[in-house]
């Protein structure tokens, strides 16, 4: 199996951030959770930025949904992580918590 594309903080965070909504992950609440567990700011541009290069790195795939109930509504692009995603993600948890035992970092 290929080393999954190099990526960077953003993109794993909206990784993770689809992996935690599950089938309801669009642009607006990937952002809104983003904002909700980073103490950073998270600009709505960036994470749209973050999205593209994803699936252009055969990371997420997209598709859209039904338009919004309202007249005009706009349809929305859903966001589904590939397998290589779930194996970046696993093969970054593991390097973190193996870099993480036995240090004595102040949890302040």
């Amino acid at each position: 199996m290929p080393s999954p594309p190099p990526i960077g903080e953003l993109e794993q965070l909206v990784l993770l951030t689809i992996l935690r909504l599950g089938p309801t992950a669009y642009g607006v609440p990937i952002v809104e959770e983003l904002r909700r567990h980073t103490k950073h700011p998270v600009l709505r541009p960036s994470v749209y930025l973050a999205l593209r290069r994803l699936e252009t790195k055969g990371l997420i795939r997209s598709r859209l949904g039904e338009p919004e109930a309202r007249r005009g509504g706009r349809a929305r692009r859903h966001f589904a992580l590939e397998p290589a995603a779930h194996a970046l993600l696993r093969e970054s948890r593991r390097t973190l918590r193996s870099l993480w035992r036995g240090t004595a970092l102040d949890e302040s």
